[in-house]
């Protein structure tokens, strides 16, 4: 006889965990839960794809050089003291 299985977790719940399940930050039964709702609820793939774009377009936008308008100010600040 076989197990009967958990009732899958509702969209809101699935929703709220989804950037952390993109960055891996979720427990393994939170996402296996995530994974197995995702095999069957389009409307949830469709926010797992919007999370991923936004997530790569902030990652994009993100520099580690110094503007050179804000290097300008700060050398204007040091000059003043």
């Amino acid at each position: 006889m076989t197990e009967p299985r958990e009732p899958l977790i509702p969209c809101d719940q699935a929703v709220r965990q989804l950037w952390a399940y993109v960055e891996a930050s979720v427990p393994p039964v939170d996402h296996a839960k995530i994974t197995e709702h995702l095999a069957i609820c389009q409307r949830c793939c469709g926010e797992l794809e919007f999370v991923k774009h936004l997530r790569g377009l902030l990652a994009a936008q993100t520099t580690d050089e110094v503007p050179p308008e804000l290097i300008r100010q700060l050398n204007q600040f040091v000059e003043e003291l």
